[in-house]
């Protein structure tokens, strides 16, 4: 059986709610169940989350938990089935006593700060059977009573309510008594004992008679009673209180053993009849344990202490008896004022240990209950926070609060809060009690990653290393944990058509830069990057710097000569200079620029080296060459000028370059000044010629000499195959190798050809020894097969093996070399192209071009070999009389056996003689092949 009883207005209540800026929460609304006591444990009481609006598994998802008000649990909550039941057996008479109507109040947390109060009413259930305080009872009556008088007796208690509780009394049946029942006031029934016969003591003594008391419950419960009535002489008097009834008023905290006040009966009797004795009358086993009342006196004092707490107000009959046994009866009512004794007591229901910190103002963030046990101005609570801080307190239901964030929350400024809730009541002195909680602020991503400087500026020298680290940047971020971790990055960006990346890299968790290149300061001299920090949050959030990366130029580059500029032929350029030139005539300019900047770039002239040491002179940082006196005739003609053009880099740099100046008025004037003047040389090139026209004169005459002995070694074995073949004898076993033959000679001297060349300038003669030649095989087939008295001895079947395999031409006996053919360096060279055979197949004809050479330079006053006309300038050496014609001529004891082709002299022709013809040849062989 349950009810939900809901505002009538409750939609007002939420606007009202919402116009005035609270948060919204629960309207007033009260959830009335009702559960009978002494119930087993886990009894259902009510479908609480279909009542909140609910489903059962949601109870745990929103938090939803009974909040009790400083007593013991009573109920619980099942997640499972989302209902309400008992938390253990409850007794209504302990929890209500004998209120008409127990009520147990609690509420219900939901999503940590929205309360619903719920209440239970207990049912009460016959469970408590009529009880008297006593099982013997008492009464003395006399024996000249009259009938109808009316003696009362102690009432049954039962805690029950309503009709379980005691409807009514009964006596058994007996001759002399009757049983009436008053009702109070208070609705509670009091039997009376009636006499209604005289007694006669003589007769009987004693009376016993049963007194039941039984309630209303199904079934109904009762208990007995037992009287005993004597019968006693007579008792004219029954003792009288001097009050009806007696108040009181005392604080909760008077001591233990105070009296609180003294009731007092008179009996006008004398002697025995006259004693009067006190005691309770209608009284709690609870209240025997607080209060005594001493029966000879009459005062009433405390047992205990006294708690306003628990109970305010007592109220209890006492009874006055004279030793005959008549009884009367007063009223005695105690009344416990509040004594600020106890000090307010915070209950927190809910708190939120860590709340992030970009929560709105007015955000709940704990809820808790004040309790003050005391009442009225005692009872009375008051809780205050420190004002310094970002947080209020807001008054709920009943006696609930709710602590509030006032303004916007900042981690970075303060992540932790130590809030102090104090309570305190309103009594005299006033009483107080603080409770502490500590909130945590979480972090939210809401500070981006911070640079110390907006802008940096590094210089690096160029030609850096690869790969080392160059700078490094550091982000810092305020907030914590993975919204605190920063990684960097380069933005992408171009330099020269190439990514920045290519060049400069990042670490993304130092921030430290690295050269991915050597940095040319000639190339490029800054880079511009962009590095952006992120950090690690959801969104992230990132922010940028700039980087500018300057390159420091090193002196790396040498300085480069513009002018005068080198021809490619490796001449050297002329420059002219009047005879008639004063000092400081401009003859030429040096002009020379450096790739570096700066000091790296100054650059400065000075004169190295010159022919003619103080006739010129160098500006320092003009590089103009002047004359620095007159020219006079005794100066050459031909001056040499070594100019060095230096840097101011450290180290510092140079080139040099060199000048001739020419010392004539026009060119024409050059040409036949160089043609009839001939110019000492210098000795150190003299002697250097020399060597190397000694060294060629001395390996043609090995050659030769090697040429002679190979020709006699081929004769003595062709003059002993002739000897061998006459006596019969055979070559067998002899093998081919020890037979030379003319293509031997040929690739011999293939392979010892070389070119001397000679310049005017003995230091820049060179020799170069090229690659051999090889031409094709004279031979055929036809020529092996011939009947030559040379070859019979010779094994022809190489030749015949390979003629099978390769088809040769037919020979033809005028035989030439094309001019691709021709060995050495006769392909380059404008012979005649239906020669019978090249012209420089020997060292003579080599050494001849070499000496005509040497002969045409000389002409230039640069030869050192000098001499007079005819002689090629060598008469220095071997006389006037050595001509071309003392050198012999080789090639007529060369001939090739088998073939017409002869050894012409090329030269004849030069000198218009015609070539000796084939048939002189031929008969030479002839007389040869006959001897």
């Amino acid at each position: 059986m349950a009810a939900l009883q809901r505002g009538p207005d409750y939609r007002r209540f939420i606007l009202i709610s919402i116009l005035l800026g609270t948060q919204r929460e629960a309207w007033a609304r009260h959830i009335l169940y009702s559960v009978p006591e002494e119930t087993d444990k886990g009894s259902f009481v009510g479908n609480i989350a279909k009542d909140l609006g609910l489903e059962p598994g949601e109870l745990t998802e929103r938090g939803v938990r009974i909040v009790a008000r400083g007593r013991t649990q009573l109920f619980a909550l099942n997640p499972r089935s989302g209902s309400l039941v008992t938390a253990d057996r409850i007794d209504r008479e302990e929890l209500c006593a004998q209120s008409a109507r127990c009520l147990v109040n609690f509420n219900i947390l939901m999503d940590k700060m929205n309360l619903y109060p719920v209440e239970v009413e207990i049912i009460d259930v016959n469970d408590n059977a009529p009880r008297f305080l006593t099982e013997e009872m008492t009464v003395k009556i006399t024996e000249n009573t009259a009938p109808g008088v009316r003696f009362p007796l102690n009432e049954a208690l039962d805690p029950d309510v309503g009709t379980n509780s005691l409807q009514s009394y009964q006596l058994n049946p007996n001759h002399h008594f009757s049983l009436v029942v008053q009702t109070g006031d208070d609705g509670a029934k009091y039997p009376e004992l009636v006499l209604e016969r005289v007694l006669d003591r003589e007769e009987e003594a004693v009376h016993h008679l049963l007194l039941t008391a039984s309630d209303g419950g199904d079934p109904p419960l009762s208990q007995t009673a037992h009287i005993q009535v004597t019968v006693v002489d007579v008792n004219d008097h029954a003792p009288v209180f001097s009050l009806p009834q007696y108040q009181v008023t005392v604080p909760e905290n008077v001591p233990v053993g105070t009296r609180l006040l003294t009731v007092h009966a008179v009996d006008l009797d004398e002697g025995v009849n006259g004693e009067v004795t006190y005691s309770f009358r209608k009284i709690t086993q609870k209240i025997l344990q607080i209060f005594q009342l001493n029966p000879h006196t009459g005062e009433l004092s405390t047992l205990e202490g006294l708690d306003y707490e628990e109970s305010s107000y007592y109220e209890m009959q006492v009874q006055a008896q004279d030793g005959a046994g008549s009884m009367t009866r007063a009223k005695v009512m105690i009344t416990i004022l509040d004594v600020n004794d106890n000090a307010p007591e915070v209950t927190v229901t809910s708190v939120s240990n860590s709340i992030p910190e970009d929560i709105p103002p007015g955000t709940i963030v704990a809820l808790f209950y004040l309790q003050d046990r005391d009442s009225g101005k005692n009872g009375e609570v008051a809780c205050t926070i420190s004002e310094n801080l970002p947080f209020k307190l807001e008054r709920s239901i009943d006696n609930y609060y709710r602590l509030m964030t006032a303004k916007n929350l900042d981690r970075e400024k303060c992540s932790v809060y130590n809030i102090t809730l104090k309570a305190t009541d309103g009594g005299t002195p006033p009483l107080s009690s603080e409770t502490h909680i500590s909130m945590n602020v979480a972090d939210t991503n809401d500070n981006p990653p911070a640079f110390p400087q907006s802008s940096y500026s590094v210089y690096i020298p160029e030609n850096n290393p690869r790969g080392a680290s160059i700078f490094s940047v550091t982000a810092h971020d305020p907030d914590s944990h993975e919204n605190a971790q920063v990684t960097y990055s380069l933005s992408e960006d171009s330099l020269q058509g190439a990514s920045l990346s290519s060049y400069v890299s990042i670490n993304s968790d130092t921030g430290i830069l690295y050269a991915l290149h050597s940095f040319d300061y000639e190339q490029f001299r800054d880079l511009q990057l962009r590095v952006t920090a992120h950090d690690s949050g959801d969104p992230p959030l990132s922010s940028n710097v700039s980087l500018s990366i300057y390159i420091v130029d090193q002196n790396d580059n040498t300085p480069e000569i513009l002018y005068p500029t080198l021809p490619t032929d490796g001449s050297t350029g002329v420059e002219l200079a009047p005879r008639s030139a004063e000092p400081g005539y401009l003859v030429t300019k040096v002009v020379a620029v450096d790739r570096d900047s700066g000091q790296n770039a100054w650059l400065s002239y000075r004169l190295l080296k010159a022919s003619e040491p103080g006739l010129f002179a160098v500006g320092l940082h003009t590089g103009e060459v002047r004359t620095a006196r007159a020219l006079l005739d005794r100066d050459a003609l031909k001056q040499s000028l070594v100019v060095a053009v230096q840097d101011h880099g450290q180290p510092p740099l140079s080139a040099t370059v060199t000048l001739t100046v020419a010392v004539a008025d026009s060119i024409p004037d050059v040409l036949a000044d160089l043609g009839s003047i001939r110019t000492p040389g210098d000795p150190d090139d003299s002697d250097l010629t020399l060597y190397l026209v000694v060294a060629v004169a001395a390996v043609s005459c090995v050659f030769l000499a090697f040429v002679i002995v190979l020709l006699a070694l081929r004769l003595r074995r062709w003059h002993a195959s002739r000897l061998l073949q006459a006596s019969g004898g055979g070559l067998v076993g002899v093998p081919d190798s020890h037979f030379v033959g003319v293509d031997g000679v040929r690739a011999f001297l293939q392979t010892y050809s070389h070119e001397v060349s000679l310049t005017a300038d003995s230091r820049e003669s060179h020799v170069i020894f090229p690659q051999p030649n090889y031409a094709d095989m004279l031979l055929s087939l036809e020529t092996c097969e011939k009947k030559d008295p040379l070859l019979n001895s010779i094994d022809f079947r190489e030749c015949k093996d390979e003629a099978e395999n390769i088809q040769q031409a037919p020979p033809n006996t005028d035989w030439r070399f094309s001019q691709a053919q021709r060995p050495g360096t006769s392909g380059s060279q404008n012979g005649d192209e239906t020669g019978t055979w090249p012209n420089n197949q020997f060292d003579t004809e080599m050494l001849q071009a070499m000496i005509l050479a040497s002969a045409s330079e000389a002409a230039d006053g640069s030869s050192t070999l000098g001499g007079g006309a005819g002689t090629m300038g060598l008469s220095a050496r071997y006389g006037p009389q050595f001509t071309l014609q003392h050198v012999p001529d080789y090639r007529q004891n060369v001939y090739i056996p088998g073939s017409n082709a002869t050894l012409t002299n090329a030269a004849g022709k030069r000198d218009g003689k015609a070539p000796a013809g084939g048939n002189g040849n031929k008969k030479k062989s002839g007389k040869k092949e006959k001897k």
